[in-house]
């Protein structure tokens, strides 16, 4: 599952770093959890829980299968 979720991050990314951001994958449980890193600008964005769960979030539980949520970390 954890190399589905990183190819899932790799179609994010470019729309992440188009605004001076990133996200760094961490973990992933065997329990469907996927934990990542909000880098660059993302990290102190007062909109990053949004983009997290509305953008990453979504992304990735429509790319993979039994992803259950993603949290930052």
């Amino acid at each position: 599952m954890k190399e589905k979720v990183e190819a899932a991050i790799a179609r994010i990314r470019p729309m992440l770093q188009a605004d001076g951001g990133n996200v760094e994958l961490i973990d992933v449980t065997d329990d469907g959890i996927v934990k990542v890193r909000l880098q660059g600008a993302c990290a102190g964005c007062p909109m990053s829980q949004m983009t997290l769960k509305n953008g990453i979030e979504r992304i990735i539980k429509e790319t993979v299968p039994g992803v259950k949520t993603v949290e930052s970390v």
